[in-house]
């Protein structure tokens, strides 16, 4: 048996109670045949229940029993091992679920404070200046104010009789009293109880923590054992919130404890632990602590030395204090543990990639000791690319005739001038404060107040390009130098310019000048600097991805994680530098389409993305659509219904028709909650905070009555021919998003269900359940190429292409891990819509081609097919070791041979792409030695072909009269 440690394929999938590990076993055989190497699973250790992600671990200790434990996930490996396959999963260091009653560290916190053995492993800042917070934690938990929660007797104080402790309840959650207010609690009770106080006090004398715990423990049981009931609901009848005298009881009880109880709308504004974005129930751990490092990483650890894990994909890396560390000091644990592996695992080192959003022209580092991100920079380019740039300013000027912004740096800043002030106002004031600490400090800052250093850091949050610096103890890197100075560069600007020295000291603060070897300012700066760092990713999320995205409409499809909308399309010469440029850093990262996070599925990007290829069709549509509406009632703004227009476009079915009641019904339930979300992210006409239910309503009622079968029978039947009109292009494009991501260098990794077309939208929509049965049976029942392209709706298209694709991946694996990648030269009237490259590694050669805008050549189309005259006399030139090659065609299934000019016309008859092979080592003998700028895997830089590339064609172009096609500049 011989399992790859580096994937080939990944395939994603969402575990939860219903779908767990035996599930996913029992769909083996058909991911098997898929060709997927990997499998690439939410994470699997205990969750809170009923989670349908498993991102709110409660207990890292654990396998999560939701999922079938650890029996079931041995059995799952044992079957993947039987069929040549790995499994990498997903690992939450950032944050852990609180609140409920069921994680035992937090619970610990709650009840010992500070002193609690896990008082570090949370990211709580126990020394606010607010004395009401002074060494405790603020619990956000109430629906209404405190003393209202208090004196409505939803607060209430509960023994359990099974551990002899009392806690206060709200609703699920558990809020542990603390063991010194036990005595005078039990003093308020009956003779018996008043007996066992002296013996809690005791427990409390000073000492070590481990003996007062002992020491509580004790007197636990004994007053468990004192079985004195009666007592005891008679003591809990006295903090009865209902009666006056029990709510100020029970007031006085509570805050003596090592928590604050607050209304849920306290945490913006004085949150003291950090949290996962703006989630109260997620909170962020200390993650640099080696104590809560191992912790953490305990379960999965064994797990990966007993052989039963591959690899590990880390999510939100950037919540982090110090990510590099975290990734280098994960990468030597792996490295030790794998000399543990048992003979039958995969040898060599764990796969490791991280979720990371970059910004253009921002580089992953290589000294992290990773194998890559996750993804979203390929979904990136690969969407870039997707789009006509020609498009663009037809589609600027629809939307800012809707009142739409058409510049979206703008749009971002305002956004992230909202979310620092509004959602993380807690977070944004206690960065203040930790700088402010620092000015204080020294005698020659002392003067710059707090609201000085606000202003001066709400500046800074606006304008930061990207989402975080990772500067540490050793200062910046150079990448870290030139984004500070961007940042300092755009914030004198917005700053008043007397504040203007106060930016250029905080700057110094960050990390700016060189660190003190010791004293107090070595300690406030490391501090400010973890704040600062910690506070400018989730700004950028939740300002670009979560707001922004949902303001901008120009065209939807730009819009998605680890997009940039104001780069709107991408060159084929662009293309192929991001892909010389990711062989020679990240050869084995992973190249994603869609994820559990994206806000459009991957085929609805593509229908979107086809309309900037017929901008002046797609305006004639709306304005046909917006005369439409007036008929409808109040309908939600321009700009909304500008967006929700994309989002029907998108998300029609091919197969649907406009009088499918039952069909446009689901349809209309899940637009309906995409919608919701949109004006509550967007947070102009509704948030989730103060949600406007009017308003809301008011656009259901439009968007139900759009979506009316008797009402809206004339444009239900417009929308379904604009669809019919648009779904092959875009179907030529998903084809193409396709092939790409199973050839350029990278590893592929497919997101449940998207084998088949994905419309999906936003989560929960693209979290739904699978039918993998159906999914199995198309790939069992494909047939041949007509079949597939003459009931190409059904989306078996997509999967045969994806098979054949993988299949080639598992023929050839040493090709694809380390092959040359190199742009190709194409010549004649239509060259512009093409790229071309080869994979190339010893006498093993692949020959890609796909069709970049491919509207204009499908006048009518009614499949993704493009006729093979509309390709003219465009031509690929093969040279060097390309020429004269017997090629096994992966798509149509031919063997062919082509010498040095292959129009297009006779390569695309069949597929409106092509992937070909060929393993020829007679042909191949000139490339075995390994050219200039390869290393010893192999691996080569793209630059070596670009010569012979760019001279071919134009002998040819001349004497042809058309312009050739340069090759990519690399």
């Amino acid at each position: 048996m011989t399992v790859e440690q580096t994937p080939r394929a990944t395939l994603r999938l969402q575990l939860h109670g219903e779908f767990g590990f035996d599930a996913a076993r029992e769909q083996l055989p058909y991911f098997a045949a898929l060709g997927i190497s990997h499998l690439f699973v939410s994470p699997i250790l205990t969750a809170r229940a009923g989670s349908r992600h498993g991102y709110d671990v409660v207990d890292h200790a654990a396998v999560n029993p939701e999922l079938g434990g650890e029996a079931a996930l041995r059995r799952l490996v044992a079957a993947l091992r039987e069929r040549e396959m790995g499994l990498i999963v997903d690992v939450v260091p950032n944050h852990m679920a609180v609140g409920g009653a069921d994680n035992a560290r937090w619970l610990d916190v709650l009840e010992w404070g500070r002193d609690s053995v896990n008082g570090e492993f949370f990211d709580i800042d126990w020394e606010v200046e607010d004395p009401l917070l002074r060494r405790r934690v603020l619990l956000p938990l109430l629906g209404a104010q405190y003393g209202e929660a208090l004196r409505s007797g939803e607060i209430a104080l509960r023994y359990d009789a099974g551990q002899g402790r009392f806690s206060a309840w709200y609703g699920p959650h558990r809020l542990p009293l603390a063991p010194r207010s036990y005595a005078l609690l039990l003093r308020g009770g009956g003779p018996a109880l008043s007996a066992l106080a002296p013996r809690f006090a005791q427990a409390q004398r000073p000492g070590s923590l481990g003996a007062r715990r002992q020491a509580f423990a004790a007197a636990c049981a004994g007053l468990r054992e004192s079985g004195d009931d009666a007592s005891i609901s008679a003591l809990l009848g006295q903090y009865d919130g209902r009666e006056g005298e029990g709510a100020l009881r029970l007031h006085r009880l509570l805050e003596a404890q090592h928590y604050r109880l607050a209304w849920w709308r306290t945490a913006a504004d004085e949150i003291n632990y950090r949290r996962f974005f703006d989630i109260n129930e997620l909170a962020g751990l200390r993650m640099d602590q080696p104590a809560v490092f191992e912790s953490v990483h305990a379960c999965i650890f064994r797990l990966y030395a007993e052989g039963l894990l591959d690899g590990l994909r880390i999510d939100h890396v950037d919540g982090l204090a110090d990510p590099r560390g975290y990734c280098r000091r994960l990468r030597a644990r792996l490295r030790q543990l794998a000399t543990q592996r048992p003979d039958h695992a995969p040898r060599g080192p764990a796969y490791l990639v991280v979720e990371k959003i970059l910004a253009p022209g921002e580089k992953l580092a290589r000294d992290w000791q990773l194998d890559g991100s996750s993804g979203y920079s390929f979904m990136n380019e690969v969407g870039a690319f997707s789009h006509d740039g020609g498009g663009e300013p037809a589609l600027a000027w629809l939307w800012s005739e809707r009142g739409g912004l058409v510049d979206f740096a703008a749009e971002e800043r305002r956004a992230r001038r909202a979310v620092a002030q509004d959602l993380f106002a807690g977070d944004f004031n206690a960065c203040a404060r930790a700088l402010h600490r620092t000015a204080r400090a020294r005698l020659e800052t002392r003067d710059w107040t707090l609201a000085a250093v606000r202003r001066v850091l709400l500046e800074m949050l606006v304008h930061f390009p990207v989402y975080r610096t990772y500067t540490d103890i050793r200062g910046r890197s150079a990448a870290d130098v030139a984004i500070m100075a961007q940042v300092l560069a755009a914030a004198t600007q917005g700053v008043r310019p007397a504040e203007r020295e106060l930016l250029a000291r905080i700057d110094a603060w960050l990390l700016g000048e060189k660190l003190p070897a010791q004293g107090p300012q070595r300690r406030l700066r490391l501090r400010a600097l973890a704040r600062f760092q910690q506070l400018t990713s989730p700004v950028a999320a939740k300002a670009v991805e979560d707001t922004a995205f949902y303001r901008h409409g120009r065209l939807l499809s730009r819009n998605e994680v680890g997009s940039h909308p104001d780069r709107f399309a991408m060159s084929g010469a662009e293309f192929h530098m991001a892909c010389s440029e990711r062989l020679q850093r990240y050869p084995q990262t992973l190249l994603a389409t869609a994820t559990h996070d994206h806000k459009r599925g991957e085929d609805l990007r593509m229908r979107l993305a086809a309309l900037s290829e017929m901008s002046e069709t797609w305006a004639q549509a709306v304005s046909a659509w917006d005369q439409h509406t007036q008929s409808l009632g109040t309908p939600p703004d321009a700009g909304e219904r500008y967006m929700l227009f994309q989002m029907l476009v998108g998300a029609w079915p091919a197969t649907l028709r406009h009088d499918d009641a039952p069909g446009v019904a689901l349809l209309c339930e899940r637009l309906g909650a995409w919608q919701r979300k949109a004006l509550r992210e967007a947070r102009r006409h509704s948030s989730w905070s103060a949600p406007d239910e009017g308003y809301e309503q008011a656009c259901d009622r439009f968007l139900q009555a759009l979506l009316d079968l008797q009402r809206s029978a004339t444009f239900l039947q417009s929308l379904q021919d604009f669809v019919a009109m648009l779904a092959p292009v875009a179907a030529v494009k998903s084809l193409t998003q396709t092939l790409l991501r199973c050839t350029v260098p990278g590893v592929p990794d497919l997101y449940q269900g998207t084998e088949l077309w994905d419309l999906s939208l936003v989560d929960p929509d693209n979290r739904r359940d699978v039918d993998f049965a159906l999914r199995a049976q198309l790939l069992a029942d494909a047939g041949g190429d007509e079949r597939l392209f003459g009931d190409w709706c059904r989306g078996a298209l997509k999967q045969a292409l994806i098979q054949r694709c993988l299949q080639l991946r598992r023929r050839l694996p040493a090709l694809f891990a380390h092959g040359d990648y190199r742009p190709l030269p194409l010549t004649g009237l239509q060259a512009q819509r093409v790229l071309a490259f080869a994979r190339v590694y010893g006498s093993q050669v692949l020959l890609v081609l796909v069709p970049q805008l491919p509207a204009a050549l499908m006048p009518q189309a009614s499949a993704p097919r493009i006729v093979p005259a509309a390709w003219g006399d465009t031509a690929l030139h093969l040279s060097g070791v390309l020429r004269r090659r017997r090629w096994h065609d992966a798509l149509s299934g031919r063997e062919r041979r082509f010498e040095s000019r292959v129009f297009l016309r006779e390569l695309l008859d069949r597929w409106p792409m092509a992937l070909l092979s060929s393993d020829d080592p007679q042909a191949g003998a000139a490339a075995t030695r390994a050219p200039p700028g390869h290393s010893a895997t192999g691996r080569a830089s793209a630059a070596i072909t670009h010569a012979q590339a760019a001279a071919a064609p134009t002998a040819a172009a001349s004497a042809a009269g058309v312009a050739a096609r340069p090759a990519a500049p690399l």
